[in-house]
């Protein structure tokens, strides 16, 4: 063991020895050169072969950093503009999506307006709807509205240009509205054309289907009623204010009597996409004098609505 060690320290002397004597000697030439201006010849050799190279490395090394430190900076300059970006795309996001909430709240209330100039006899009071009985159909809802608002069981509601249902339910804060495309709902109504009574009755299967309510005991013998005629709720109704728009009279046909007509009418209102409604504080009373007709400002062609 103790000759291992003397060889090890040996060559760890030799070693150092031998640096120093290529660092001695590397300066001597160098000195040389500078004192006696040496040029050409053997140091040129030496220095191709010894320094050349050497400075190549060095020079590809640097090289190699620089692009290196340029390649991070940019990256982190491109990260950082990223982030920016991305930061820009969220805020425009929310900015868009806040015009157009805007701009749909716009439209309701617009809409609303127009309603309440359409039907300037009735003292109304707006409300939202806040929750729906089914799934694709507003047959049966809740809104925000209720006894605290002088809302009472029996007032009619309106919305999208024309009657939605009634009232049957209400408590302090809300109330409940059964919409005239319910199984149970049927309304008075008239044709305004020739003033013939009859009755309209809700069907979820017709307006899942065709998006149509039906109709029936409609008195037409001399053919005077047409596809396409409006269809309002009827003076004689006792729950329903008269005058309010219904829909269009899209199919007719004999009944079995050979004596009336039924078929189907698309309604005014969108059923599928009820949000705010009119409710009329106005009870309809047996026997009150009742408002003209509405004057329908929508054409006529059931195909076009």
């Amino acid at each position: 063991m103790f000759r291992i060690r003397n060889h090890n320290k040996k060559n760890r002397l030799s070693s150092k020895h031998f640096l120093l004597i290529m660092t001695l000697g590397c300066v001597g030439i160098f000195l040389l050169s500078l004192t006696f201006n040496i040029s050409g010849g053997p140091l040129n050799a030496v220095a191709g072969y010894v320094f050349v190279p050497m400075q190549n490395g060095i020079n590809n090394a640097g090289s190699w950093l620089s692009r290196k430190v340029n390649d991070f900076r940019t990256l982190s300059e491109v990260l950082e503009e990223n982030e920016q970006l991305k930061q820009q795309v969220a805020d425009l996001t929310v900015d868009n999506t806040s015009l157009k909430l805007e701009k749909y709240e716009l439209e309701n209330y617009r809409k609303l307006l127009e309603l309440d100039e359409k039907y300037p006899a009735y003292e109304k009071v707006a409300a939202s709807v806040i929750a729906m009985d089914s799934v694709n159909w507003f047959d049966s809802f809740t809104i925000n509205r209720g006894s605290k608002d002088g809302i009472e069981v029996g007032m009619n509601v309106i919305a999208g240009g024309g009657l939605v249902g009634i009232v049957t339910d209400v408590g302090p804060n809300y109330a409940k509205v059964r919409s005239i495309i319910d199984d149970t709902s049927k309304v008075s109504a008239m044709v305004t054309s020739t003033q013939t009574n009859f009755i309209v009755s809700g069907n979820l299967q017709t307006v899942n289907s065709d998006g149509v309510i039906t109709f029936s005991g409609l008195k037409d013998k001399d053919n005077q009623v047409s596809i396409g005629d409006q269809v309002v709720t009827s003076y004689v109704s006792d729950q329903y204010q008269q005058g309010i728009l219904i829909g269009y009279i899209t199919t007719m046909e004999e009944e079995s009597n050979n004596l009336t007509k039924s078929g189907t009418i698309t309604p005014i209102v969108d059923f599928e996409h009820i949000q705010e409604v009119f409710v009329i504080l106005n009870k309809k009373e047996l026997g009150e004098e009742n408002v003209p007709v509405v004057e329908d400002t929508q054409t006529t062609e059931v195909d076009t609505q």
